[in-house]
């Protein structure tokens, strides 16, 4: 069937472009008009076009696969995915109808390439993985275990609530980072106007008078006039010293070593070994519910947890149990898994529950992440005040301090 690329005006008169198979152009024109879209244009690509390695729909792929293809774009697509597979549609139609309905082009230029190699004998878990940047190793690894088993529909229901749950999870860390980040932002533009502009005023006023400062108007003062100065090297040093920071955690010690420092930090560390053991629960649960092997689902587990330590330790694990040790023990003696984990691990494994021992893990850590991070803004909220109102007061004071002792002076 002849691939179109097309170009039309939908209901609220805005221009739509796309690829749609077709038998003919009319056949193209009756079935956009059912999607309420009005043929403008339309042009053939060949087969030669297709197959070829320089064919305009490779190099848009190129171009533009995984650009502006969110998590929660996949995440419709693969509840939408698993309703028509509920319902028994083919394979090939429900990729069709879910190219059609995608409104990134970047994502229906996935989908209708992925539909074209499907209609080519191919997987559909050897078609997604060509996109990795869209389809991640766990979600290509879950569609071939579906494949494989012949319950794909179940697996597109299990993959879509856990990313449901991973993005609601994520959604509540950044929700709760929100407003410190907004307040040490102003917070710091607050400073930045009073060093620059406010304080060098009143600096010429106390000149004036060539009377003795109190150190703590001297401080202030240069502080002031070094800010006002040399404000551009401050934002220079920074920017470096991000760059510097950042390249220093990509490599491999630096990044365990930042790991490391994250788990031990007071408050902050509970949480994040909370989302890691949530995360590798939850995964694991998934993956083995789905039908994926225990070792390969190790393997996928350890690239998703975010914390090079834990990932070490799900490493060690995997040796340990491809010589025949049980999940649990290598877990416990690391020290890094908290040993109520690791006991419903052991009884999850002795009782053949090992996935249903992990949701409840899983459910378990994320309602204590939910308790944890609204401890953490509920704390923050004030302290950020404080933090905030006592620099700007130490400002105040070191500025009256002078003009109260000008005023007694002259009393």
């Amino acid at each position: 069937m002849p691939l179109y690329e097309y170009k039309g005006l939908n209901n609220a008169g805005k221009q739509v472009k796309g690829l749609k198979d077709a038998a003919n152009r009319a056949a193209l024109k009756d079935s956009l008009l059912k999607q309420g879209i009005y043929l403008s244009e339309a042009s053939e690509k060949s087969q030669a076009s297709k197959a070829g390695s320089d064919s305009p729909l490779k190099a848009l792929s190129k171009i533009q696969v995984g650009q502006g293809i969110t998590k929660q774009d996949v995440k419709d697509f693969t509840t939408q995915f698993a309703t028509l597979q509920k319902a028994a549609i083919p394979l090939v139609e429900c990729l069709n109808a879910l190219s059609d309905q995608a409104e990134k082009e970047s994502f229906r230029t996935v989908l209708v390439n992925i539909k074209q190699k499907v209609s080519e004998g191919s997987s559909l878990g050897n078609a997604m993985a060509d996109y990795p940047k869209v389809f991640d190793t766990l979600y290509v690894s879950m569609i071939r275990a579906g494949e494989s088993s012949g319950a794909l529909d179940i697996v597109l229901i299990r993959l879509a609530d856990f990313l449901d749950s991973q993005l609601r999870l994520r959604s509540k860390i950044i929700g709760a980072m929100v407003y410190p980040i907004i307040m040490i932002v102003i917070g710091i533009g607050l400073m930045m106007l009073l060093f620059i502009f406010v304080i060098p005023r009143v600096t010429k006023l106390f000149e004036q008078q060539r009377k003795p400062l109190p150190g703590i108007t001297k401080m202030l003062l240069v502080t002031a006039d070094f800010v006002s100065s040399f404000w551009w090297l401050i934002i220079l040093v920074f920017v470096a010293g991000a760059y510097l920071f950042r390249r220093w955690k990509s490599t491999p010690k630096g990044r365990f070593k930042w790991d490391t420092f994250k788990l031990k930090l007071p408050l902050l560390g509970s949480v994040v070994r909370m989302v890691a053991l949530s995360r590798f629960a939850k995964t694991l649960a998934t993956l083995l519910s789905s039908g994926v092997p225990l070792l390969k689902a190790l393997d996928i587990v350890k690239s998703i947890l975010g914390n090079a330590v834990l990932a070490k330790v799900v490493e060690q694990a995997h040796d340990n149990i491809r010589e025949g040790e049980s999940i649990a023990a290598p877990l416990k003696r690391s020290g890094e898994f908290p040993p109520l984990m690791t006991h419903m691990i052991s009884v999850g494994e002795r009782a053949g529950r090992l996935e249903e021992m992990l949701d409840s893990v899983a459910e378990n850590y994320e309602g204590q992440i939910n308790v944890r991070v609204e401890a953490m803004t509920a704390m923050l909220e004030p302290l950020m005040i404080v933090v905030m109102g006592g620099t700007i007061g130490f400002v105040v004071f070191a500025i009256l301090l002078p003009i109260m002792q000008l005023s007694d002076g002259f009393g």
